[in-house]
């Protein structure tokens, strides 16, 4: 039977590969950067408001990849209330999850924020689970935070998504919402899960989302970058 047992020599040389490959992405990022910099230079001070938010925050997006956080926040926050005011809410969206990305003071916020929009909005429902996801992914092991994102994500597919982009978006927050169950109550079989999912009352929207709502509030606290009840206010059904 063969040893694949890895020598001090190998693992030097997956290490060196690893550091190779780093740098060779960081290269391509920083090359991208001085591309997307130079066409937001060139657009000059008259230009469309809406063409210069993107991109902002396309450089926010890539100075990430490049783990420049406080930078990436810079160059993207700016393009906040230009994609609300144009109503662009994927790309508000979009921007939160970026700016949530940056590590810096105000990405709960960000993140609580693009969580808001993400539900109440009827955006793409991949980014909505992107945004519920992170929740689920920064909350600790028995947060029922956590179950309350995981079941709204799997709702917002089920109401929202169609064709195959349900059936993939359903599988994935299917299982997301099995991890939270196994990691917060132990739950192993079909019966537990049943009953995991009547303790905590996640079967309804109007008990679960009530919920999700005081997990926004403690993501933003009092940072609220727009008016929630004027937005409310624009959209065909209140």
């Amino acid at each position: 039977m063969k040893n694949f047992d890895l020598n001090s020599t190998q693992l030097t040389d997956l290490a060196a590969e690893s550091v190779t490959s780093r740098a060779a992405e960081d290269a391509a990022l920083e090359s991208h950067l001085v591309a997307l910099k130079e066409q937001l230079a060139n657009l000059g001070r008259n230009a469309d408001a809406n063409a210069r938010a993107d991109l902002q925050l396309q450089i926010a997006r890539t100075l990430v990849g490049l783990e420049r956080g406080a930078e990436a926040w810079n160059s993207g926050r700016p393009a906040f209330e230009v994609f609300i005011q144009a109503r662009d809410w994927e790309s508000a969206v979009d921007l939160c999850d970026v700016l949530f990305q940056t590590e810096q003071e105000g990405s709960l916020s960000a993140l609580g924020q693009g969580i808001w929009l993400a539900v109440t909005l009827p955006i793409d429902p991949e980014l909505s689970v992107t945004m519920l996801n992170h929740v689920v992914e920064d909350t600790p092991a028995d947060s029922d935070g956590a179950a309350v994102a995981a079941t709204t994500a799997l709702f917002l597919v089920d109401v929202r998504a169609e064709g195959q982009q349900k059936d993939n978006l359903k599988f994935f927050a299917a299982q997301v919402l099995g991890n939270v169950a196994r990691r917060h109550s132990q739950v192993e079989t079909q019966e537990a899960f049943d009953l995991w999912m009547d303790r905590l009352e996640l079967r309804e929207p109007d008990k679960f989302l009530p919920r999700l709502r005081n997990v926004v509030d403690v993501l933003v606290q009092d940072d609220w970058w727009f008016d929630r009840e004027a937005l409310q206010a624009q959209l065909p059904v209140n």
